[in-house]
Order: C-alpha cells, then sequence, then structure tokens
C-alpha cells in the first residue's frame, strides 16, 4: 500500500510513525520558567544527535496551535534536562503526561524530587538514574501543518550525571542495571529484552 501524507489525515498518519518507528527513547524533560516553577513531561519524539559535542533533541507538539509549558519554558529560558525513564520509574513518568495548568508541579503529582542541576537552573529528576543538563542550541517549527505542527528542540549537553550503580569501567553502561524504557505505539511500552551482537565490517 501506498500512503500519501498529503491525502492523509493527521490521526491516521500519527498511528503509522508511532506503529513503525519503534522502539523510541523517551526524553523526560524537566524546565522551569521564568518565574521559578518547574514542569517535567515525558516526549518520545526524542533521540541523540552526536557526541562531538554532545547534543539531544526533542520535539513538541503543537495541536491547536499552543505551545506546551515544557516549549514556552525552554524558549524563554534556553536552558532544560532530559532525565531517563527506567522500569521502575515508567508510572511516574506516565504520571506527569498529565495536562496541568501552567504552574501546577507534575514533580509533586507524581512523588518526585527535584534537584539543583549544575549548570542550568531546570532541575533534575533525582529518582532518574541519568540526567542530561542541557543548553538549547536551535529550534524549528514544522511548516506547512495542519493543526500546530511540533518544534524541535536541539540541546547541547553541557553536563551528565550518571548513577553509580549503573556505570561500568571505562564510562560503559550497565544495562541490566538500567532498565530503560521505551514508546510503542498506543499505551504500549517496551523493556529491552533480547540483546544480540553484531560486529561491523572493516
Amino acid at each position: 500500500m501506498q500512503i500519501d501524507p498529503l491525502h492523509t489525515s493527521q490521526k491516521d498518519i500519527y498511528k503509522i510513525l508511532t506503529g513503525t518507528v519503534i522502539p523510541r527513547p523517551i526524553g523526560w524533560v524537566s524546565t522551569t520558567n521564568a518565574e521559578g516553577n518547574y514542569n517535567l513531561a515525558p516526549f518520545s519524539f526524542f533521540n541523540a544527535v552526536g557526541e562531538d559535542p554532545p547534543h539531544v533533541m526533542f520535539s513538541t507538539v503543537r495541536t491547536g496551535n499552543i505551545n506546551k509549558d515544557t516549549l514556552n519554558n525552554v524558549l524563554q529560558t534556553g536552558e532544560f534536562v532530559v532525565n531517563m525513564a527506567t522500569e521502575d520509574l515508567v508510572e511516574k513518568m506516565n504520571t506527569t503526561s498529565a495536562n496541568l495548568k501552567p504552574g501546577e508541579s507534575e514533580f509533586e503529582l507524581a512523588e518526585l524530587t527535584p534537584v539543583p542541576s549544575v549548570l542550568v537552573k531546570a532541575p533534575r529528576v533525582l529518582e532518574s538514574p541519568v540526567n542530561m543538563e542541557c543548553k538549547l542550541v536551535h529550534h524549528y517549527s514544522l511548516e506547512d501543518h495542519k493543526n500546530g505542527g511540533a518544534t524541535i528542540m536541539i540541546g547541547r549537553v553541557v553536563m551528565f550525571h550518571i548513577d553509580d550503580s549503573i556505570l561500568l569501567d571505562n564510562y560503559k553502561i550497565n544495562q541490566d542495571a538500567y532498565r530503560p524504557v521505551a514508546r510503542l505505539a498506543g499505551w504500549n511500552y517496551s523493556k529491552l529484552g533480547e540483546i544480540f551482537s553484531i560486529k561491523r565490517p572493516e
């Protein structure tokens, strides 16, 4: 079947993308606004984009041409923190996806602990084993949208926080101890599952 996105509903395109581009890592993004109020929300349109220097990206939809608090906060402050979600945190991560009023705290709702970062004002999630403090370097809003589109945020990682419990020698990560979760379609998530190795050609 050939599917032309110009002649397909946004809802159906969403189902195709989120059902085929899987599994997707989850960027659990914490921010603060100009008044100092904290915000925390998960984004599955998220990934690393390079290590020299380290950068990550996430995108946030603008349904009805309305910015999410995360987007407004990052545009105001130029900073954010990516916290990684794990199996033991997945319920709390899901709780933070609730639509709260501006100024209401997802940290309090999910009973999570905000702790100060080192180089940015946005807080880190204490319970997460991986936090990346980021400075915004670029943002781009998708063009030709029908209902608000999405805005891509690219941030330079200026500080990593890695829990000792998942860190091996030579900066390798212990996947068995880390136990990250990934996003699938609908209400579905996945664990790492079976891991196999393939050596690259010389």
